[in-house]
């Protein structure tokens, strides 16, 4: 299987900040150049898209191709179990939406802490276990954002779980809050396959600041920033598939080029890697990645994805501020203000990037808010 997986989560939408209304016709052309370029992993979950994301997979891949010709991923959410029959409730629905009989790949999502006693208390890994005895699922696995010594403990206590989801890029790969390099050594040690989530880190690594974006340019003029991204964790050897959130076709040609044949990054070019990760820690800019997992539960419903990033304007000076404001004011007549957060933390408890939101959003309530 060639390295390259689909994620949809990010997918191209024909109103802004709407994720409910998917392009479904450049979604299929993306699906198009996916296919015809030999790759085959299509990664998917309940909750993308606000629900809508399944659905949408239905339409462009499962209807257009023989279904044995891909392989298709998506996953339980132990965020969402409430009562005993949620389980059963959720995966009858998503062989619905999606429109198939079975799932190549079914992973418990986002374990941590807090999710990994949601699943232990409604026996998740039992369940999904037996949908594989079943011949509902092919594969078992679960998407983790925690810290090594957790992903340890799972491991030790599931070894039924067949592959982990980690969130692996060169930003965070000795980043002490995300551990990308220890969980991923981690898993090595239990002897799982490691299917790569954010390679790109929500785009971040394809925006890079000038000095960065100039050192990498001078090394390879023909690689796009992207590029770099996706062969550092390809070269992985334990890594099965890389997932990539494209968004519309020219990042998906711009994928599959470099990912049809990616040959593992040299130690000069990882060098030049950590001297550009350096000059992105210097800017201060707030890590977030747009997964919107901390909006779900918002009580004020305040646009935290759409507030950092125009903080993270700021910081880098990309726009003038006169701009940013206005475009401040114009979501806050749509969404929560950030200074209406009554800092009940339901979004740090939901965050994989492990934020201080509360705090975050301060900072950005006293710029936008002055």
């Amino acid at each position: 299987m060639k390295k390259l997986g689909f994620g949809l989560m990010r997918l191209p939408v024909t109103k802004k900040d709407d994720p409910t209304k998917i392009d479904m016709k450049q979604l299929g052309k993306m699906a198009d150049v996916f296919v015809e370029n030999g790759f085959t992993y299509f990664d998917t979950a309940y909750m993308y898209h606000d629900g809508i994301g399944e659905k949408a997979v239905k339409k462009a891949i499962v209807a257009r191709y023989p279904r044995e010709s891909f392989l298709l991923a998506t996953k339980l959410p132990t965020m969402f179990l409430k009562e005993e029959g949620d389980q059963e409730r959720i995966f009858a629905e998503q062989l619905e939406k999606c429109g198939v009989d079975y799932f190549d790949y079914y992973l418990l999502h986002n374990l941590n802490v807090e999710n990994y006693a949601i699943a232990e208390k409604f026996g998740s890994f039992a369940y999904v276990a037996k949908l594989k005895e079943e011949g509902k699922i092919r594969h078992m696995g679960f998407s983790f954002h925690d810290t090594a010594e957790v992903l340890d403990k799972i491991l030790t206590e599931h070894p039924e779980a067949e592959f982990v989801q980690l969130q692996i890029n060169y930003l965070d790969w000795d980043d002490p809050t995300i551990q990308s390099r220890k969980c991923y050594e981690t898993a090595v040690r239990h002897g799982k396959k490691v299917i790569v989530m954010e390679p790109v880190k929500g785009g971040t690594l394809a925006n890079l600041p000038e000095e960065a974006a100039k050192l990498l340019k001078e090394a390879h003029l023909d690689w796009t920033q992207a590029g770099w991204a996706l062969r550092f964790v390809a070269g992985l050897e334990n890594v099965m598939t890389v997932l990539s959130g494209m968004s519309n076709v020219a990042q998906m040609e711009d994928s599959v080029s470099f990912m049809s044949d990616c040959a593992p990054l040299d130690e000069k070019e990882l060098a030049l890697l950590r001297k550009v990760t350096e000059i992105i820690n210097n800017q201060k800019k707030i890590g977030c990645t747009a997964c919107r997992y901390c909006t779900e539960g918002c009580p004020e419903n305040i646009a935290i994805p759409e507030y950092f990033a125009l903080y993270n304007s700021h910081v880098t000076r990309e726009t003038d501020e006169a701009t940013l404001k206005e475009q401040y004011a114009k979501y806050t007549k749509e969404y929560g203000a950030a200074s209406y957060c009554i800092k009940c933390r339901s979004c740090e408890s939901a965050c994989p990037q492990h934020l201080p939101v509360t705090e975050l959003l301060e900072k950005v309530a006293e710029h936008f808010e002055k």
